[in-house]
């Protein structure tokens, strides 16, 4: 079995002056750090949790609160607390959240505790100013638009907290410590809890049409956590069975410039022995792939499937085409 080295197809683009990296630098340089760290923590992710609380807290105010919409988790106990009895979210959510840092100080680490930290008292900070500085942008005439945008906010806003190492708290840290240990993606286990709460909500103070929107909008969340989780990199593997495999894997390197690699298999009705490929293409390379198979080997053998995270040379190590870095 031999696998070449991938080589990657180089994209041109023009990028505007004020990049994240610049920024990131920029903050490096007030703070006085060279080495982008501050008491043990990366600025970079600790201004990405920043933004990602801005996000989310945006989305709770302006698009569940001014629509009636629930939301899941510890989140929706601090909304289902205001509706009902008019508290703060901004000071629910972190007295419900002080119990559970300990919980995050033992199972966590320090880092992810000080991350979670700096997500959870930015989440009702943002959330404060945001009720002082209320956009008045009600949707209930179009509830699908409401719970659309509730969802895409939460969701973006969630994924970056969680891709550079923080919570917000709550069911954030369970979810967390279950895909630490379990494996299971984080909007799964979320989605479940959430599905909990607004239950609860539905039984208190939703209408069935506001619960089934909130439902819409929790699953929308959890969809964009796991699609930001995953790395955000869609790409496809086809394993490839053909009398003329040695022509085919010299086509791929040779016009795609893509790695492949050469199993052996064996077939188990012919007993006889011979290549198996396997390659890895961007989404978008998929069609080309097949072109090139079906006009070496039309009666070839492909079986495609997705890949939701690509870690290698001509993916995450190509300055154009990588996913969000960790």
């Amino acid at each position: 079995m031999f696998s070449p080295a991938v080589n990657s197809v180089r994209f041109r683009s023009s990028l505007p002056i004020w990049t994240s990296s610049s920024i990131i630098k920029g903050a490096d340089y007030f703070c006085g750090r060279r080495d982008g760290m501050i008491f043990g923590l990366k600025i970079k992710n600790c201004l990405f949790i920043l933004l990602g609380a801005a996000i989310f807290a945006f989305g709770l105010v302006h698009f569940n609160m001014q629509n009636n919409l629930a939301e899941g988790g510890f989140t929706g106990i601090t909304l289902l607390l205001y509706f009902l009895f008019g508290l703060d979210p901004a000071i629910t959510n972190l007295a419900l959240n002080i119990p559970l840092f300990f919980i995050g100080w033992k199972l966590l680490g320090r880092q992810t505790f000080l991350y979670t930290v700096i997500g959870t008292v930015a989440v009702s900070v943002f959330l404060s100013i945001f009720q002082r500085y209320m956009i008045h942008m009600p949707l209930r005439h179009d509830m699908t638009l409401a719970a659309l945008f509730a969802g895409v906010f939460i969701g973006v806003g969630l994924g970056i907290i969680f891709r550079y190492g923080g919570t917000t708290g709550g069911v954030d840290i369970i979810a967390r410590l279950v895909h630490k240990y379990k494996g299971i993606s984080m909007g799964k286990t979320m989605f479940a809890f959430d599905a909990t709460v607004i239950t609860l909500s539905l039984l208190l103070y939703l209408s069935y049409r506001e619960a089934m929107y909130t439902l819409v909008a929790v699953f929308i969340a959890a969809r964009v956590i796991d699609f930001l989780q995953e790395g955000g990199y869609a790409a496809k593997g086809a394993t490839i069975i053909s009398e003329k495999s040695e022509e085919i894997a010299n086509r791929i390197l040779t016009e795609m410039e893509r790695g492949v690699t050469v199993l052996k298999g064996r077939g188990s009705y012919t007993k006889r022995d011979r290549d198996v490929l396997y390659c890895v293409v961007a989404k978008n390379e998929l069609p080309r792939l097949k072109s090139v198979i079906i006009s070496v080997d039309p009666h070839a053998f492909v079986a495609v499937t997705d890949v939701h995270d690509v870690l290698g040379e001509g993916f995450t190590l190509d300055e154009q085409k990588r996913p969000l870095e960790p």
